[in-house]
């Protein structure tokens, strides 16, 4: 039996919406199939296996492949191993990025620091206003938007953004908030952001320094499913 501390990420200040993220602790035993399959089955868009809590050294699956990034199953990690350590994390270890990630936490958010070269392929597409994006359909196969962050300005002069993830190449029709998105688009634009994402989720995004940004949020934990 499989144990998937069940969270939603980059929650608002009032803990509603986020995105859901299985975690798992204690993966001993399962092998690359069998993670994958976890991942499918729970339907998240990102299930995360901790091989070694104390060195938060872990794989990140979509429902369909193996992943080197992502931002809210690291903030995600992060804090949930912080709640069952009673120590803050300052490193995560994805086997699949190219490097470390740095993460701490900041007026009550978990924030990680990663290289955006680790992201995904993100295509960023700038829609006029909020109401474009709150409409725009989700795409079927073979169409438009296959990794495709769309965002407008809220207010620009604020750095606040309203977007949408569609992830389709990666088993996602839609991701209701998405960190490493959101982290390419704020070093693209070269500015801190506050990005409204899917129905209402918060995430927070900065670029820092060449080749870095970082993103963060608040993590509410809905508890533990047995598989």
């Amino acid at each position: 039996m499989v144990q998937v501390h069940v969270l939603r990420v980059f929650t608002d200040a009032a803990g509603r919406y986020g995105n859901p993220l299985g975690v798992v602790l204690d993966p001993a035993g399962l092998d690359q199939e069998e993670r994958q399959a976890v991942a499918a089955e729970l339907g998240f868009s990102e299930t995360v296996f901790v091989d070694d809590v104390a060195a938060a050294r872990l794989q990140i699956f979509t429902p369909t492949m193996e992943l080197p990034l992502a931002g809210h199953p690291l903030v995600g990690t992060s804090w949930l191993i912080a709640q069952e350590t009673g120590r803050p994390v300052q490193t995560l270890r994805p086997i699949k990025a190219s490097q470390e990630v740095a993460s701490f936490v900041e007026d009550g958010a978990t924030w990680i620091r990663a290289a955006v070269a680790d992201a995904p392929p993100w295509e960023h597409v700038q829609l006029a206003d909020a109401a474009q994006v709150e409409g725009a359909a989700v795409p079927g196969p073979g169409e438009r938007w296959q990794m495709t962050q769309v965002w407008a300005w809220a207010d620009e002069a604020a750095g606040r953004v309203r977007a949408r993830v569609f992830a389709l190449a990666a088993g996602v029709a839609e991701d209701e908030a998405c960190g490493s998105a959101s982290l390419v688009l704020a070093s693209r634009l070269d500015r801190a952001l506050t990005i409204v994402h899917g129905q209402g989720s918060v995430v927070r995004a900065r670029p820092a320094g060449p080749g870095y940004a970082e993103v963060g949020g608040f993590v509410a934990h809905d508890g533990v499913r047995a598989l």
